[in-house]
C-alpha cells in the first residue's frame, strides 16, 4: 500500500511539474524573455527617441533610410542620396504625411495602425492585451535556426507571424500578412544584432523572403538623442 501511494505522489508530482511547464511555455514568456534579451522592460520604457541611420543599396546606388521615432507613437522616414533626401514621410501622432512631388500631402491611411502605438519597442506594445493579442504557434525554421513562432494580431485586424531565436530570444523574423493578396507576406529578416550601449538591437537586415532581397546594415543609432518635435512637422 505504502509502495503504491508512493508511486501515485510520484506520478502526481511528475504530472504537475508537467504542467508547470507547459503552462509557462506561452507566448506571454516567450515575449517577456525577448524584451529581457533586448535590454529588459524597465530600460526600454525609458528610451524617448529612437534614431536610426541604415545604409543599403537601391537601382545599383548606395542610399541610406534614416528612421527617426519618439515615444508614443511618432515617426519619421527619410531616404537620402548623397546627404539629399530623395523620399521623406512621416507621422506627426495624430496624422500622416510625405512628401510629394515636392508637396506635402495627407497620407493617413499608411499609419493608421501606428495610432495605437504606446511605445518604440514592439515586444512592449505586444504584452497589452487592450492592443494586441498573441498565442504561441509552435516551433518553427528560419535560416536553419530553431525558433518560436507567435501569431500577433492587432486590434484594428493587422496580423503578424514573429519568429524568436530559441537560443537568445531574439527575433530573426517578421512577417505582416497581406490581407489583399492571400498568402504573401511583408518580410523582414534580422540575420545579425550587436550592442548599442545597452540595447540589443539588430544591425543587419533582409527586406523579403527570396533572391534577389534588398539588404541594409545599420551606421548609426542611437537613443534619447538627434531627434525632436520638429522632426514630425
Amino acid at each position: 500500500m505504502r509502495y503504491i501511494t508512493t508511486t501515485l505522489i510520484m506520478q502526481l508530482f511528475f504530472y504537475s511539474a508537467n504542467c508547470q511547464i507547459t503552462d509557462t511555455l506561452n507566448a506571454y514568456n516567450i515575449m517577456n524573455k525577448a524584451i529581457d534579451a533586448i535590454g529588459g522592460k524597465e530600460y526600454l520604457s525609458g528610451i524617448i527617441t529612437l534614431y536610426t541611420d541604415m545604409k543599403t543599396e537601391m537601382d545599383g546606388r548606395e542610399v541610406h533610410w534614416i528612421v527617426k521615432e519618439m515615444k508614443p507613437n511618432k515617426g519619421s522616414f527619410q531616404i537620402t542620396y548623397k546627404n539629399r533626401i530623395i523620399y521623406q514621410s512621416w507621422f506627426d501622432g495624430k496624422k500622416g504625411y510625405a512628401i510629394v512631388n515636392g508637396e506635402k500631402k495627407r497620407r493617413d491611411e499608411d499609419f493608421k495602425d501606428k495610432k495605437l502605438k504606446k511605445n518604440i519597442f514592439d515586444e512592449l506594445d505586444y504584452l497589452d492585451s487592450s492592443l494586441w493579442k498573441i498565442e504561441l504557434l509552435g516551433d518553427a525554421q528560419v535560416d536553419s535556426i530553431s525558433c518560436y513562432k507567435i501569431k500577433a494580431t492587432l486590434s484594428t485586424g493587422l496580423t503578424k507571424l514573429l519568429y524568436y531565436n530559441k537560443r537568445n530570444y531574439l527575433l530573426i523574423k517578421d512577417e505582416k500578412i497581406i490581407k489583399s493578396e492571400p498568402g504573401r507576406f511583408t518580410t523582414f529578416i534580422f540575420p545579425s544584432y550587436s550592442k548599442y550601449g545597452q540595447l540589443i538591437y539588430f544591425r543587419k537586415l533582409k527586406y523579403g523572403d527570396e533572391e534577389p532581397n534588398l539588404k541594409g546594415e545599420i551606421v548609426e543609432l542611437l537613443t534619447n538623442e538627434k531627434v525632436n518635435d520638429k522632426d514630425f512637422k
